[in-house]
């Protein structure tokens, strides 16, 4: 009898799960109940997260296919069968971006006083003001390239903003090639606001497209335009760097960066009016086939829109605000040191606040007693509160190592600065392990108290990222605990050092421990069902793909373990089939926060054990990444998690997408009082804003 990881029709396939993630996005851009300038931001974010679907998914498809694989992942799905759901899919889903956007967002915004004008909107005041913009701010850093032999086609930026233009006439030097490309540069807004002034509404935008779709002709003087196009390109954006032949991780990766605006093209995206010649020309220009072609009715460039939002002050049309709260020890500014030694404190972003982080560091940075500060970074953004403390710290003499992820996807420059600028600090900047990511989250301050030193470590299941904590959902921990501290203080070790992976007291780690305490957890609770006990998992995450996990939780319905199974994003088990998976169950949760805390639950006959985590169930966390699981032992914060981490999300009947056997998700049925796990959460931890 085959055994669940040797039988493909038990897995989902991942591409196609991810479009499905995208699809529960959109869901709530299709939602009439939520604020209609969110719903706009919901639908650029899905347009973003197709943008790296794009770079990075589909190119993988097609790099596949061309290598010839015969089956890729554990549901051994032909590659070319893959790529052509994964068109028809996004193909469907683009168009009802499309037809949201045009049918009710742009004409719902419209009766709220805020309008996106085209060029037959104009009055005579605006034209004039778009003129001598085009004239001030655009015209002078556009860069129009006629073809001829002497000007082929030009190598188009990945995801840039570009106009294909059809002319009439010849130029000053009898030239008539009837073809031109202008690219708008991308110091330029995409959206600009009209003064009030001259607006009719109290608000009226104009797109970028639109003001070079009426001044454009002014680049090609004595000559007709007689069709201005939109289209944009998407490229293959991995990098690829040899961890073999690597000597210096920074400097390959800095010469590597460049070539990410130009790979392998995957997707063309072309504007509804764009003609059926220039259409083929450009897919020609770029060998892409009508699987990879997509006209689409709007801007090309959706996720631009992103900002606008932001632009209107409107707070009906928005979200209501609140105030990140505190814990009761953080209440009161004052020592956060001896805070930490009284007992374990918990954070839960963003219904309470990031900002002890930032006092932690802070307050570590100018503690003569603070002897060194050691920090992992994966993600923390091209400007950073975080680092530039750190650079005071290292600045002032203190003993600072940075554990730096030069390898962080779409972070890659911004983190190669931070290292150049750490270095130059005197800080110790270490880039990990070749070949293995360090995504795990820890910062450790080492102080000098009572002649013997002590360890105050932080540990996160998300980024230190003060921006990204406002719409991820997270946890972190800070602990004085001496034996958490050693179990962090050896992993920095093996992060900067030579030698072998030491026992670890209780922390779970990978590429080491993690995926083997994960089974034998699993297995644990098979075992306590077998014997009659209770046998209870709940695990949440954002992705769940790794095909031995999935087997073994297979295998622990069967015994009669009952399974919950939180994941935002792409899973690939397939619950509720019968003798298989009867006992499992798979929600996803997606709201007004990006769901991103790792939980792990075990029932352990009563024990309760809980575990906060960097990493998800995946192929990569396990094998292929530094990551680290870490039990809460403190009693009361347990049941925090629990009652905060998984109980709300577990009766979640608003926002709660469920999975059947066949991997499809519905909205979960409201019966009873509604309960969204996020609402109750800002409720329970969160403060309304101070009046102004």
């Amino acid at each position: 009898m085959n055994k669940p990881r040797d039988i493909p029709e038990l897995y989902l396939n991942r591409e196609l799960g991810q479009l499905a993630f995208h699809r529960r996005v959109l869901a709530q851009a299709e939602s009439r109940a939520a604020p209609l300038l969110e719903r706009l931001r919901f639908l650029c974010i899905v347009s973003s997260n197709l943008d790296e679907f794009f770079e990075i998914r589909v190119s993988g498809l097609k790099a596949e296919i061309e290598a010839g694989s015969p089956v890729i992942g554990p549901d051994r799905t032909d590659a070319r069968l893959a790529f052509n759901q994964v068109a028809k899919e996004v193909h469907e889903l683009v168009a009802t971006q499309y037809q949201l956007l045009n049918q009710e967002i742009l004409p719902g915004l419209v009766n709220e006083g805020i309008r996106f004008l085209r060029r037959p909107d104009f009055t005579p005041a605006q034209t004039e003001w778009v003129k001598a913009y085009f004239s001030r701010e655009v015209m002078p850093v556009l860069t129009p390239i006629g073809l001829d032999p002497a000007h082929p086609f030009p190598r188009v930026l990945n995801k840039s903003l570009n106009f294909a233009l059809e002319l009439e006439g010849k130029d000053a030097f009898g030239r008539n090639s009837g073809i031109a490309i202008v690219q708008a540069p991308r110091v330029l807004p995409r959206v600009i606001r009209l003064p009030r002034e001259i607006s009719k509404a109290e608000y009226d935008f104009v797109f970028l497209s639109s003001i070079l779709d009426v001044y454009v002709a002014e680049l090609f003087p004595g000559m007709k335009v007689m069709n201005c196009y939109q289209f944009r390109v998407t490229r293959n954006s991995e990098l690829f760097v040899d961890e073999e032949e690597v000597k210096d991780l920074r400097a390959a990766l800095r010469g590597e960066l460049p070539h990410r605006q130009f790979g392998d093209e995957v997707r063309l995206e072309v504007a509804e009016n764009c003609s059926q010649q220039i259409t083929d020309f450009l897919l020609a220009q770029f060998n892409l086939g009508q699987d990879d072609f997509y006209r689409v009715d709007g801007p090309v460039n959706l996720a631009r829109l992103i900002n606008v939002p932001d632009l209107v002050e409107r707070s009906a049309l928005k979200f209501p605000l609140y105030r990140p709260g505190l814990p009761a020890q953080f209440e009161r500014p004052g020592d956060m040191f001896g805070a930490i030694r009284e007992g374990d404190i918990l954070l839960h972003h963003p219904f309470q606040s990031f900002q002890p982080v930032i006092a932690f560091l802070e307050q570590a940075a100018r503690d003569p007693a603070v002897v060194a500060i050691k920090m992992t970074v994966y993600r923390t953004g091209a400007e950073s509160e975080l680092m530039e403390i750190l650079l005071g710290a290292a600045r002032s003499g203190k003993e600072v190592t940075v554990v730096l992820e030069l390898l962080a996807r779409f972070d890659e420059e911004a983190n190669i600065n931070w290292a150049q600028r750490l270095e130059e600090a005197g800080a110790h900047v270490v880039y990990g392990v070749v070949g293995i990511k360090t995504h795990c989250k820890m910062l450790m301050v080492v102080r000098r108290e009572e002649e013997r030193l002590r360890r105050y470590v932080h540990l996160s299941t998300g980024n230190y990222h003060p921006r990204t904590t406002k719409i991820y959902t997270d946890f972190g921990l800070f602990t004085a605990n001496e034996e958490l501290g050693v179990d962090v203080n050896d992993i920095f070790i093996q992060l900067t050092g030579l030698g072998r992976a030491t026992k670890l007291k209780h922390l779970w780690e990978s590429p080491f421990t993690l995926h083997k305490q994960i089974l034998r957890a699993v297995q644990n609770e098979v075992q306590n069902a077998q014997n009659g006990k209770k046998g209870r998992i709940i695990a949440k995450m954002n992705a769940l793909l790794e095909p031995e996990i999935i087997a073994t939780l297979y295998e622990a319905s069967k015994a009669g373990v009952e399974i919950e199974l939180l994941v935002r994003g792409v899973c690939a088990l397939k619950p509720g089939i019968p003798g298989v998976s009867e006992n499992i169950r798979v929600r996803s949760i997606v709201g007004r926060f990006l769901e991103h805390t790792r939980v792990f639950y075990f029932h352990n006959d009563g024990a309760e054990d809980v575990y906060l985590s960097s990493a998800d169930w995946m192929d990569r966390n396990f094998f292929r990444r530094v990551e680290i699981c870490v039990p809460v032992l403190d009693p009361k914060l347990k049941k925090r998690v629990i009652n905060e981490g998984l109980k709300p999300y577990l009766e979640d009947n608003c926002q709660a997408w469920e999975m059947d056997k066949d991997g499809r998700y519905s909205l979960r049925s409201r019966r009873g009082k509604p309960q969204a796990a996020q609402e109750v959460l800002l409720e329970a931890l969160a403060r309304a804003p101070q009046p102004v």
